[in-house]
């Protein structure tokens, strides 16, 4: 059961800090008022020491408005920082959190170094939305306030700047179209040469052994001049409006001083208003301000809309029953799960019955592993349903669900912590006693023993093999217990005296639980309680090992080589 909504934004416009980014609106308007004072207390001191008048009092003020506008950068800077900080840690932990409960399908869909782009870029960019608004509130604050101070000085005044006012705010909508749009394609290429760069490293050996080195660096680098193109076009906007602005923002000032300069010589203003009407009219036009504001808002804006992307996959569901007691029988019924158009499972029904051992055996593309994430609900059938013991995964709480289903994989994830830690990644409050015992089990205490300081090693500092990681993996799942232990290719690096031990484990119950093991080679097969044969999507059969094996089509499945010749009945 899955979601279409994108989660709600809990703190809407103001980020994950609203007081904070309320005292950033009242510091920049506060500096935005000052900033408006300053001018006329100027042209009052001015119209004082030409009149030969006392000014000590408006001397003092000025200064004291030029030290508050000091004071209130400042606090614009540390209130900025800050807030831009937190909100991008916010989106960080949301987004983060959501790709983990949307699962294997976010990094289907987008690609793990998209996403790698969209958490680590995108979201710093985004996080500076709120800053953005309430300096894009002050930006406009200031010529919306100038235009009322220079109505003040002299109506005549305000009307001339008005009457080419509607050019530049035009010339700014324009802009702030045209700058999304730039900016959005930038960040997709950005996006995709993440995704590159990201599956190369992962083949790293492949491409090393192939000798195509200088091929994938041109594939990875293939977009750039298509994100060259979109960063140019981003400067030729900001430069065309910026150049736009400033052919029509002196025009509106001199405007405004020639007729200031008028009305002076009619003796209807003074000359302390026509300094104030000087910087009120600089002011109105601060289009420089504003570009810049709306430029970054627009970055803002289209990193938030990636981010959206990303939040609007649905998460998976999951209900509030518990398992009542039993053996642990897995039942699956009519479950066919897509990717793309084409079905990798096609109305599978299979059952496994508590505290047996299934081995599932296919092809390449059988779809096996696809199987066995949707056997512990990692991945969610497009039709049909899974029962764990007669209960439906999707009804399960979520808590129940992980702590009923044990799994291990070809490639664990080894997470940075000590080897003890790791094994007891799953449980919530780990025994030495039970990781130890779930290593012995897994063939892992004596090499785990060899480290440097045991089982509180740090796993960075352990060297180790892919069949050594591999047992850490399935400690980690012998560890977890469970109803059901469900074992991806866990075997396929093991040496086959190891396997076979560890197989010999599971059929006899050493590992606890119901095991669905996905197996590849044929002794394997023949030490389980029974092997489920897909082919094409389908069970074909179910049965002993030692019975399927009379069939050339199942023994084909092992490709008819050494192993196979080997691992018929014993």
């Amino acid at each position: 059961m899955t979601t279409r909504t994108s989660p709600p934004a809990p703190h809407g416009l103001l980020g994950p800090a609203p007081a904070r980014c309320v005292l950033l609106c009242l510091a920049s308007t506060a500096a935005t008022g000052a900033g408006l004072l300053l001018p006329a207390a100027l042209g009052r001191t001015l119209d004082l020491l030409l009149a030969q008048a006392p000014a000590t009092r408006w001397v003092l003020w000025c200064a004291g408005l030029v030290l508050l506008l000091a004071l209130l950068d400042a606090a614009e800077t540390v209130l900025g920082g800050t807030l831009d900080a937190r909100t991008t840690a916010w989106l960080r932990r949301r987004l983060t959190a959501h790709v983990l409960a949307v699962g294997p399908r976010a990094t289907a869909r987008f690609g793990p170094g998209d996403l790698v782009a969209r958490l680590v870029g995108n979201a710093a960019q985004a996080g500076t939305a709120p800053t953005a608004r309430a300096a894009l509130l002050a930006a406009l604050a200031g010529p919306v306030g100038a235009v009322v101070a220079l109505g003040l000085v002299s109506p005549w005044l305000a009307a001339v700047f008005l009457a080419g006012a509607p050019v530049l705010a035009l010339l700014l909508r324009a802009f702030a179209r045209d700058t999304r749009e730039c900016v959005t394609r930038y960040q997709e290429v950005q996006g995709r040469i993440a995704q590159a760069l990201s599956e190369a490293v992962g083949g790293h050996r492949t491409i090393r052994a192939a000798g195509t080195e200088d091929r994938e660096t041109a594939r990875i680098l293939r977009p750039l001049p298509e994100l060259s193109e979109a960063g140019h076009r981003m400067w030729r906007v900001q430069g065309r409006a910026s150049g736009q602005s400033v052919a029509v923002a002196p025009l509106l000032q001199l405007g405004v001083l020639a007729v200031a300069g008028v009305l002076l010589a009619r003796h209807r203003i003074t000359v302390g208003e026509v300094l104030a009407a000087s910087r009120y009219a600089v002011l109105a036009t601060g289009v420089g301000v504003l570009v810049g504001q709306l430029s970054g808002l627009a970055r803002a804006r289209a990193a938030a809309g990636r981010l959206d992307e990303v939040l609007a996959e649905p998460a998976v569901r999951h209900g509030e029953r518990g398992l009542p007691p039993g053996p642990g029988r897995l039942e699956l019924r009519g479950v066919t799960a897509l990717r793309g158009a084409r079905a990798v499972l096609d109305g599978v029904d299979l059952v496994v019955p508590g505290g047996t051992t299934l081995a599932v055996v296919g092809r390449s593309g059988a779809g096996k592993s696809l199987l066995a994430a949707v056997a512990g609900r990692l991945v969610e059938p497009d039709a049909g349903e899974v029962l764990l013991d007669g209960v439906p995964l999707r009804e399960l709480a979520h808590d129940e669900l992980r702590r009923s289903i044990g799994y291990a994989f070809e490639r664990p994830a080894l997470l940075g912590g000590t080897v003890e830690e790791e094994i007891g990644l799953a449980l919530p409050s780990p025994a030495p006693a039970r990781v130890r015992e779930a290593a012995r089990t897994a063939r892992a205490d004596d090499f785990v023993r060899r480290l440097p300081s045991g089982y509180d090693t740090l796993v960075a500092d352990a060297p180790r093999s892919g069949g050594e990681s591999q047992r850490l993996g399935l400690a980690r799942a012998f560890a977890h217990g469970g109803r059901l232990l469900i074992l991806d290719d866990a075997l396929s690096s093991l040496d086959t005296v190891t396997e076979a031990r560890i197989a010999d484990a599971l059929v006899s119950g050493g590992a606890g639980g119901t095991r669905l093991l996905v197996a590849h080679r044929t002794a394997t097969a023949a030490r389980a309680d029974a092997v489920a044969w897909l082919d094409g999507g389908r069970v074909r059969a179910v049965g002993p090992h030692e019975e399927l094996w009379r069939l050339p089509e199942y023994r084909a499945v092992f490709g008819g080589g050494e192993d196979a010749a080997d691992g018929g009945p014993a």
